[in-house]
């Protein structure tokens, strides 16, 4: 090897380094990155490595987890994996199949991720920690180098896992993974913060020596043209003096050099172009077959046995240099990945289709290989192929390749034979679309799929409902026209089992008939409208949208599920509709691995209203990253807010603050312009009840602008609600009542006003520090008639704790909070029950003296004290010192951001968005968006304009200090 002597010591160091480590070698192609792995895998062997090689391929970019197949296959023992290896086999090195075996659960993600079994992908961080595990006990016995050749290529699910494992190797000792990259091509490396190599092209002397050493007979004037040209590139010096002295013609050399200022890679690709026309067509569709299947260029002993087309009779390609044999297994590969991507290019789009219909029968055991060459074979129209497609689609999509779903199903919409299935397609398309974040396309795709002169297609309505709820927060024509669709939909159903006289399809499932493929295409157009019509009217929050939509519910018969009715009834007016439905939310809580995340999330909305959330949250936490790392933003959105909501609850509320950042950040990028301002009126809450009047006041004005308008009654009740506990907080009893009322009329509980039984306590409070305390008393007797403390645990603490604080008689005020603090979910949500502790106390003090009211004040000052809730802990220590309790000692500052959030925030301040600043830093945005949500609460601000002045008022205060 010519002059490389610095990249020959650094991987010299990197191979024989104790600790495990990734490195990434970049640079344009023929550089000599491909040179440079040979020699750290010989390195390696040569020290006693294992060492398993694999090559993206840009044909299986889109395959989710084809290149981790590729790292993993040699190490995965037997167990049904696709093309696993059998007992008897050898591995590389001569480790053999099962002597290494994967824990159950890293089992069961390797199965799902590589088709073996159905269910839902894991997250990055729960794959990766088992390819973590699976490398270490791989390390314990010999050292391991991974050795990825072309990682460009490498589809984005396995790229975010190996970048995932490679910033984790210090932790295991043994094993290191060595990337090589092309450094004109993007991909999900770049921003995977590995450490990095630089390939640069050779200096003159060492570019002279090795063309000198190839082509020792050059004349002068051809040799100083191909060093110009060459520029230090070790491919172009190899390949240009060839190319050169073969002009046809008595042409000059500087006639095959192409347009002045064509990058040096495609010059070289026009000299395999040139070779490539000098073979028969027979050679050149070989070529062409092996080339679209992915054959790689110099594959490695280590690369997957999966089944690949052979090419054949093409000895006339290996002699004039495009081909290699490799010397162990004597199997064919590409000289270079430019030699492959010549072939494709120089191919006709019929010679191509043909190759592609070869490749389409090679893969007829593998769905996906099998869909993608099909897909591309095809020209007209193709029921038989549409439905390969879409059946891949369905099987990217449990695998979190929700977007190549996207293009698979749009290819199917257009080989459809028939509109209605086109459209249908096209529909699941926009629906997997806007729930993947991409909603200009989903918004594209809904209109597309809508018939010429129709916009009542189900999936269009779908799509295009999702699109207005979340960018526009349309809940008023939003629910009219999904409630018309779902009415379209049961009338066709009534009208298939009129024509077929029979009740159920062969299914048992009432009404719904399904194709020859098993699939019930009005059925699942159908419950996923069903369930967008309860989200509507849940968002609506109107006494007209509930009852519109429980009609519809009533009108489908057997076609709405019980699930649709607990949502329905759960969603919609816990009061009036949620009794009994707990048990059956905890019941449907008990599978939820099975489940799919929609139905998780609709569940645990369900568990939020009755207050047994916490027990689907830890389910939540596992899943949430999944969900945002296959691209099902809004999903895992939901399950942020879920989480938040439980944080709030049991007092967690730094965790909840940092919650609520994170998931602002990501509902605010994307344009969901619901869940961004459903974010800020949590945020509004939380800022409250912790006494941050000013903040909390502007986020709730922000949210009640963009809410009141539209109709959004869900956002403007928590808007109130902030408002009411705002005013409370800073002891203006007077607006925390105007506030209350307006979530509902005191001795009543508006129907379908979700935070009318919620702000009891609050209307409570405020009538009775505003005078008006039969209102009061008649509020919870309200809530005592309407049977509150059976719905649920919280609504029981508040229930008593209202009706003590509003008894005339003191045996009864007893009695009412003895029940409230010794009630078993009491302590569930500390903050209700320190403020009825607070009024206890307060009673107790005024009523027996001062002794016998430390007994409730001191825990409730603790509690208050404990949650950060500024303005009651206050309170409560102002009755401790009038029961003569000395005050606490100060609580010391806050803890200062690391270097690393205080260089986000500087640039956040700037006015960089998250992209910009993770391009400066080489940080994905989601890494840059995970910064910031830890840096507002430690600042105390909720956006970006306040970053500037709140690092100016820290390091003010750190100079003082």
């Amino acid at each position: 090897m010519v002059g490389r002597n610095g990249e020959r010591a650094r991987l010299s160091a990197f191979v024989s380094a104790p600790d495990g480590q990734a490195l990434v070698l970049r640079g344009e192609a023929g550089v000599g990155k491909s040179a440079l792995l040979d020699l750290a895998a010989d390195l390696a062997a040569e020290g006693g490595h294992l060492v398993i090689r694999a090559t993206g391929v840009e044909a299986e970019s889109d395959l989710p987890y084809a290149g981790l197949h590729q790292l993993l296959y040699p190490l995965l023992p037997d167990g049904g994996q696709p093309g696993g290896a059998q007992p008897g086999d050898s591995l590389p090195g001569g480790a053999q199949p099962g002597s290494r075996r994967p824990s159950a659960a890293a089992r069961v993600a390797f199965d799902t991720v590589f088709g073996e079994t159905d269910g839902p992908p894991p997250s990055v961080m729960a794959l990766g920690i088992a390819v973590l595990n699976l490398l270490s006990t791989t390390a314990t016995t010999r050292p391991l180098l991974l050795v990825l050749d072309d990682g460009q290529w490498l589809d984005d699910a396995s790229a975010d896992v190996c970048g995932f494992v490679g910033r984790r190797l210090a932790g295991s000792p043994g094993v290191k993974l060595l990337v090589a990259l092309r450094g004109d091509i993007a991909s999900r490396f770049d921003t995977a913060a590995l450490p990095e190599a630089p390939v640069g092209a050779l200096a003159d002397t060492d570019a002279t020596c090795l063309l000198d050493r190839h082509h020792p007979g050059l004349g002068t004037r051809l040799r100083g043209l191909v060093l110009d040209q060459a520029r230090g590139n070790p491919l172009a010096l190899l390949e240009l003096p060839a190319h050169l002295t073969s002009c046809p013609g008595g042409r000059a050399p500087e006639d095959l050099l192409g347009p002045h200022g064509v990058p040096l890679p495609r010059r070289i690709q026009e000299i395999y172009a040139a070779r490539l026309a000098r073979l028969g067509d027979g050679v050149r569709a070989e070529l062409l077959t092996g080339a679209l299947d992915g054959a790689t260029a110099r594959p490695g002993d280590g690369a997957a046995p999966t089944a690949r087309y052979r090419m054949r009779g093409v000895d006339q390609a290996v002699a004039c240099g495009l081909l290699v044999v490799e010397p162990a297994t004597g199997d064919l590969a590409f000289r270079h990945p430019l030699v492959r991507s010549s072939v494709v290019q120089l191919a006709t789009t019929d010679q191509r289709r043909a190759a592609h219909r070869v490749l389409a029968n090679v893969h007829r055991d593998d769905p996906e290989r099998r869909a993608i060459h099909l897909a591309d074979a095809t020209v007209d129209p193709d029921e038989t192929v549409a439905t390969v497609l879409e059946a891949a689609a369905r099987s990217a999509t449990r695998r979190g390749g929700a977007l190549v779903a996207v293009s698979w199903l749009t290819r199917a919409a257009e080989l459809s034979e028939n509109r209605a299935d086109r459209s249908r397609r096209l529909g699941d398309a926009a629906f997997v679309a806007g729930q993947a974040n991409r909603l200009g396309q989903a918004r594209s795709l809904a209109l597309a799929a809508s018939p010429p002169g129709s916009d009542d297609n189900p999936a269009a309505v779908l799509a295009n409902g999702y699109l207005a709820l979340y960018q526009n927060g349309d809940v008023r024509t939003t629910h009219r026209q999904v409630a018309a669709a779902v009415e379209r939909l049961r009338d066709d159903a009534a009208n298939r089992v009129a024509r077929d006289g029979n009740g159920q399809d062969g299914n048992g499932r009432n009404g719904n008939a399904r194709n020859g493929n098993g699939q019930d295409p009005g059925g699942e157009v159908l419950d996923r409208l069903v369930s967008l019509l309860l989200a509507v009217s849940q968002y609506a929050g109107s006494r007209t949208a509930w009852e519109r939509t429980h009609a519809v519910l009533s009108s489908l018969g057997g076609l709405a599920t019980e699930r649709a009715w607990m949502y329905g009834s759960t969603w919609s007016d816990v009061v009036r509709h949620g009794a009994g439905w707990s048990g059956a939310v905890e019941r449907a809580a008990a599978g939820l691995e099975q489940q799919d995340p929609w139905d998780v999330t609709r569940l645990a909305v369900s568990a939020y209203h009755l207050d047994v959330l916490s027990p689907l949250r830890p389910y939540l936490e596992r899943v949430v990253d999944r969900e945002l790392d296959t691209g099902a933003v809004s999903s895992g959105i939901v399950m942020l807010h879920l989480i938040m909501l439980d944080q709030m609850a049991l007092g967690q509320w730094e965790a909840a603050e940092r919650t609520g950042h994170r998931t602002l950040a990501l509902a605010a990028e994307p344009g969901h312009a619901l869940f961004a301002h459903q974010t800020r009126a949590y945020l509004a809450q939380l800022a409250a009840v912790r006494g941050r009047a000013d903040e909390a006041r502007d986020l709730q004005a922000a949210v009640d602008a963009w809410a009141r308008p539209r109709g959004v009654g869900f956002l403007t009740q928590l808007a109130d609600a902030a408002g009411a506990t705002t005013a409370l907080s800073s002891g203006d009893y007077e607006s925390a009542f105007l506030h209350a009322i307006g979530i509902t009329t005191p001795g009543t509980f508006r129907p379908y006003a979700y935070q009318a039984s919620r702000t009891l306590l609050d209307l409570v409070e405020a009538a009775l520090h505003t005078g008006r305390a039969d209102q009061a008393r008649a509020h919870a007797l309200a809530a005592r008639d309407a049977g509150l403390a059976d719905l649920s645990p919280r609504l029981a603490l508040l229930t008593y704790g209202a009706l003590a604080m509003t008894a005339q008689d003191d045996r009864e005020a007893a009695d009412m909070y003895a029940r409230a603090q010794s009630h078993p979910g009491a302590e569930r949500f500390p903050f209700e029950l320190a403020r009825i502790r607070l009024a206890h106390g307060i009673r107790v003090r005024r009523a027996q003296g001062a002794a016998a009211a430390r007994a409730f004040l001191a825990p409730a000052a603790e509690t208050l004290d404990r949650l950060g809730a500024t303005a009651w802990a206050e309170r409560a220590h102002a009755e401790l010192r009038a029961a003569g309790v000395a005050p606490p000692a100060p609580t010391p500052t806050a803890v200062p951001l690391t270097w690393q959030e205080r260089r986000v925030a500087e640039l956040a301040a700037g006015g960089l968005t998250n992209k910009e600043i993770g391009e400066q830093i080489r940080l994905s945005p989601r890494t840059v968006s995970a910064h910031l949500y830890r840096v507002f609460p430690k600042l105390g601000v909720t956006t970006r304009a306040a970053l500037r002045d709140a690092l100016t008022r820290m390091d003010r205060h750190l100079t003082a200090s």
